[in-house]
């Protein structure tokens, strides 16, 4: 998303301002945005009133022509949480089973929330917490943070004792099969991870 600047609304209304910058993320607004334009937040409470925009969670509005996009609003409600594991790997088109509404994800071994309890969460040391983190578009168009598919690979390996084998297998035969696979980077990975043998042993058996 390109970030906008006070000096493009100059003669903009403030209800104004927050609906080009609705337009410029997909439909959403969040409270801590305004607070950066220093907006007052009770402008969301007017456009709420006006049903131009909707509450989907604490600080975060969507256009009410715009379908809430679960994967994006989770995102942004726990910036802390990376989308790791089967649910990174749907993402990535590696996974047969969509997530729906219990996701994989990974934080920090000292972060902890009351919101992550119906989740699968895998938690993991600050030396390995960004390793292989990037971006990805949700099947509705918003980019929210994941591990790349060598790390989720490394990951579903490690973590097999919690996960269905047979999707195991599944993506990690899909895996082989992209042209866009990087062997030397998940060589590297499963090193740093402490798992290199296993992994290499796990991804050579499937291409017999």
């Amino acid at each position: 998303m390109e970030k906008l600047t006070i000096k493009e609304f100059q003669d903009k209304s403030n209800i104004e301002i927050i609906e080009e910058l609705m337009k410029n993320n997909n439909g959403y607004i969040t409270s801590k945005e305004l607070d950066m334009f220093d907006i007052h937040r009770m402008y969301l409470s007017i456009m709420q009133g006006k049903g131009i925009i909707e509450k989907v969670a604490s600080g975060i509005y969507i256009d009410t022509n715009k379908i809430e996009d679960n994967y994006y609003v989770f995102g942004l409600s726990m910036p802390n949480v990376i989308y790791s594991h089967m649910t990174a790997l749907y993402f990535h088109g590696l996974s047969i089973k969509a997530p729906n509404n219990v996701y994989d994800i990974t934080v920090k071994r000292s972060y902890n929330s009351v919101h992550l309890r119906k989740h699968n969460v895998f938690y993991v040391d600050n030396d390995i917490y960004e390793l292989g983190l990037t971006e990805i578009e949700t099947p509705m168009g918003n980019k929210v943070k994941v591990y790349d598919i060598e790390r989720c690979i490394c990951d579903i390996i490690r973590s097999k004792n919690r996960m269905d084998l047979e999707l195991i297998k599944h993506s990690v035969k899909e895996y082989i099969k992209r042209k866009d696979k990087d062997l030397v980077k998940l060589s590297l990975y499963a090193e740093k991870l402490g798992i290199k043998e296993v992994v290499m042993d796990y991804v050579g058996m499937m291409y017999e």
